[in-house]
């Protein structure tokens, strides 16, 4: 009987010790694969993260590829990121998802700040012009509530405001008039501003899209040029 109590306390000795080391290879086998509850850290950024909040002559309507664009073209040349969710018909207030400063998660703004970008390129206000004068209170009320909500979220970017864009050789007077509001809010954040956007395609038809309303690829690349330029003027 002593027999066998010895075998069996001996036999569970090793059943036990069998558990342990099972249980240790499975904890190694966890750490060596990196299993964990724990969540991993964000990867660092290898390139600055460039942000776009702009219309459709950002977004890219009219070019035959995304990448004919003149937003990432010029990300290409420096080796930026791209975030760029610009809309078509997108204005200050037209075509937009909220009202400044009660901004909805679907709202450009708030979609640009949740990323953190190092820089922000504001190409807003040709849609503008056709809520013009009707709605020139609400035009420059959101134009300056965007401005400082982007200066006050993102207080580590760089935020590069350029003329708005325009389309015709025809000029009516809110083209300016807006121009001005813009410039005069840049100004009021401290940022950087790029003037002379609204002329950078006119005067060649053969630069836009069959809709008679956006640029061609060729468009988008005299915008690429323009931009390019007028970046360096500023260090970038």
């Amino acid at each position: 009987m002593r027999t066998r109590t010895r075998h069996a306390a001996a036999a569970g000795a090793a059943a036990l010790g069998f558990v342990a080391l099972v249980a240790t290879m499975m904890g190694l086998s966890a750490a060596a694969t990196g299993s964990s509850t724990a969540p991993s850290p964000p990867a660092p950024r290898t390139a600055p993260l460039a942000a776009f909040y702009g219309d459709s002559y950002t977004l890219g309507t009219g070019a035959s590829d995304p990448s004919k664009r003149w937003s990432t073209v010029i990300c290409a040349e420096r080796g930026w990121t791209e975030f760029n969710p610009s809309v078509n018909g997108l204005g200050f207030v037209n075509n937009r998802a909220s009202t400044p400063p009660d901004y909805l998660d679907s709202d450009e703004i708030p979609r640009i700040v949740a990323e953190q970008p190092d820089l922000v390129f504001v190409t807003m206000g040709l849609n503008d012009n056709f809520s013009m004068p009707e709605r020139s209170e609400a035009i420059e009320h959101a134009i300056r509530t965007d401005f400082e909500t982007l200066h006050d979220e993102l207080p580590a970017a760089r935020i590069i405001v350029v003329e708005p864009f325009w389309y015709t050789d025809d000029r009516p007077d809110s083209v300016s008039w807006i121009i001005d509001r813009v410039k005069a809010n840049a100004a009021a954040i401290g940022a950087d501003y790029l003037p002379g956007a609204s002329h950078w395609i006119e005067g060649h038809p053969e630069w836009m899209a069959a809709d008679g309303l956006h640029p061609n690829d060729d468009g988008y690349a005299e915008m690429a040029r323009r931009m390019d330029a007028s970046l360096a003027t500023i260090g970038l």
